[in-house]
């Protein structure tokens, strides 16, 4: 009897993971997201070198792009339509500076909003907590804003040769804080479109239309100010994007006035959608193979 138990004991298995259903919504098991830290970085990696694999100039189109988008703005908004932007500023610093942090805003909503449509390959054969995906687009578009980022901090070094002198101070320390205020939004409103495309892939097109609408609802393009003389400018206020891009130019630039009241409504509108995101997502993840 003794040696048929020390032999059930020699044949249990110890298992490094047990994979369990969901019980609820609120079971997003975020201690597995950090588990599979590694993973994350291998799909940030894949991000960065597969996007430019087969190109010609590869990541030098991160410097184009934003330069491209300068251009064509400073002359149609700029010269042809002679909108001032907000004095104390360059045009070209002005808008470079809105292209910098609304791309990366634009790039975490579009990859993330994807996630469940354009992984359902990976998904289907492999076991690892679905949130990896959109967290690692949310990084590798952060190593991208990095490199934009040091594009404009050359071209303000540029002009401040020609008069702009440096505004360098506390203020750059809001730079981070802004990043990943616009990393949580991209996030959660991303991860909530990539639930509904699972079973309307009509988002998905909608998607495209819709970032291109909020650019022109955002002080991207437009200064504040000539928004503030709008009929539309509740809705400009409503956009919880407004008061971070303001404030990314007022850390740069120090030019206006830091709007505390709007970052703190960016802040519960963030929350809130973050939150929900989470639920939706972890509601969808259970059922989106038979769906998407």
């Amino acid at each position: 009897m003794s040696s048929a138990l020390h032999t059930g004991e020699q044949n249990d298995e110890h298992w490094d993971l047990i994979i369990r259903p969901k019980t609820s919504l609120f079971d997003l098991n975020l201690k597995g997201v950090w588990r599979y830290k590694d993973l994350i970085g291998l799909f940030v990696k894949r991000d960065f070198v597969a996007q430019y694999k087969q190109t010609i100039l590869g990541p030098l189109w991160h410097f184009i792009q934003p330069i491209f988008t300068t251009v064509i703005f400073f002359i149609v908004f700029g010269t042809i339509a002679k909108i001032k932007t907000d004095p104390g500023i360059h045009p070209i610093l002005f808008y470079m500076s809105g292209v910098t942090i609304w791309n990366y805003f634009s790039a975490c909503l579009s990859n993330t909003s994807s996630t469940f449509v354009a992984n359902a390959g990976i998904f289907g054969k492999v076991y690892f907590p679905r949130l990896v995906i959109p967290i690692s687009a949310v990084i590798s578009n952060m190593v991208k804003f990095g490199i934009q980022f040091l594009l404009l901090i050359t071209t303000i070094i540029f002009f401040s040769f020609r008069g702009y002198p440096i505004q360098f101070g506390w203020s750059w320390l809001l730079i981070p804080l802004l990043l990943i205020m616009m990393s949580l939004l991209g996030l959660g409103l991303g991860i909530i479109i990539s639930s509904l495309t699972t079973k309307y892939r009509d988002f998905t097109i909608l998607i495209g239309f819709a970032v291109q609408l909020l650019m022109y609802l955002t002080p991207v393009v437009l200064p504040m100010s000539y928004y503030m003389q709008s009929k539309y400018r509740f809705l400009v206020l409503l956009n919880p994007l407004s008061s971070i891009v303001e404030a990314f130019r007022f850390a740069l630039f120090k030019t206006g006035t830091l709007n505390i009241h709007g970052l703190l409504y960016s802040s519960v509108f963030i929350v809130v959608v973050v939150f929900t995101g989470l639920m939706v997502f972890s509601k969808v993840e259970k059922s989106f193979m038979d769906t998407v």
